[in-house]
């Protein structure tokens, strides 16, 4: 169960109650304690939790959360365990390493395999995580700037999702900050983004081009200005994917030449539809299990996205949540 309205979210997968605090929406330890227990008995109350003889809790919890769920769920579940990220199996593969989800046993009543300390070790795998460095590019207007903010949203609201790193590498006056001024005064963020507003000259670029090869979170999001040019070019060398979005699909060919120059590998070509009133998603089949292959010639995501508009909460659109998806897979690959 994911509620934005509520500072701790989980949810339910087969037998693991997959747990995790709500990055949009920041508070204190009492609020988030409460809040847990609110949407845990939620849960229950639903038949969602219904009890039985495990439950594996994954997921980061503060102490007073971790009291909470312990105190609920000892009494429906005959053993539950927390998952410790350093123990379990680890062998190498072609692709990387993969170690195995170890959880250990905080509660055992009625058990009689389990008890207190022992570990679990189940067949879901934890793959070490690659770093991506994804630009979003395209003609101007198009409304890539909107597609970050709404983007980074709905990649904060993903359980388990690595933090997504902006970098804002067009000197538009569109700053992280301008979102949100928009939902809060539009006047006062039309202004300044008017003086905040410069041009992209070579030395802006040698330095954004800087931003980006030092950027070394998981995700890392580049939003670029709407020119082919040889500021962008330099700005874009040191990142590794790509995301096209464009109101004219005509533009698609020019934008794709430009990143196939750069070896940029392009994870979607979206188009944007300003007066449209739904989303359009096309994920390429069995995209999850041949990542690799399918990047070498064509997007993994394409369609449409609609009515990109400031002061608006983008991150529930199928498209950009379908990409947030895509983007938080690339880390495991």
């Amino acid at each position: 169960m994911q509620n934005n309205m509520y500072s701790y979210q989980m949810t339910l997968e087969g037998e693991v109650l997959r747990v995790g605090f709500n990055r949009t929406l920041p508070a204190q330890g009492d609020r988030i304690a409460k809040d847990a227990l609110q949407v845990l008995n939620q849960m229950i109350d639903s038949g969602q939790i219904t009890g039985g003889k495990r439950i594996l809790i994954d997921g980061p919890q503060s102490v007073p959360v971790a009291y909470v769920l312990s105190h609920k769920l000892v009494h429906l579940y005959e053993i539950v365990a927390v998952l410790d990220p350093k123990l379990g199996s680890k062998i190498g593969t072609p692709t990387g390493a993969i170690r195995y989800k170890t959880y250990i046993v905080t509660s055992a009543h009625g058990s009689a395999e389990y008890k207190v300390g022992d570990v679990i070790e189940t067949k879901e795998s934890q793959k070490e995580r690659s770093p991506i460095k994804v630009v979003l590019c395209g003609p101007p207007q198009s409304g890539k700037s909107c597609l970050r903010d709404g983007l980074k949203r709905a990649i904060l609201l993903t359980l388990g999702a690595p933090y997504p790193y902006v970098i804002t590498a067009c000197p538009d006056g569109e700053g992280s900050w301008h979102q949100e001024a928009c939902e809060n005064n539009q006047s006062v963020a039309k202004d300044c983004k008017r003086n905040n507003k410069t041009d992209v000259t070579p030395e802006f670029a040698q330095e954004a081009s800087q931003w980006v090869k030092s950027a070394n979170q998981l995700i890392n999001i580049v939003d670029v200005g709407g020119k082919i040019s040889p500021e962008n070019e330099r700005i874009m060398q040191p990142a590794s994917h790509a995301v096209i979005l464009a109101g004219d699909t005509t533009k698609f060919a020019e934008w794709e030449k430009f990143c196939q120059k750069l070896n940029l590998k392009i994870v979607a070509k979206i188009h944007s539809q300003l007066h449209a009133t739904q989303d359009e998603v096309i994920l390429a089949d069995d995209w999850k299990q041949n990542t690799d292959e399918l990047l070498k010639t064509a997007p993994l995501l394409t369609g449409s996205v609609h009515h990109l508009e400031r002061g608006e909460d983008l991150s529930t659109r199928p498209m950009i949540k379908a990409l947030a998806n895509v983007l938080i897979h690339l880390t495991k690959c």
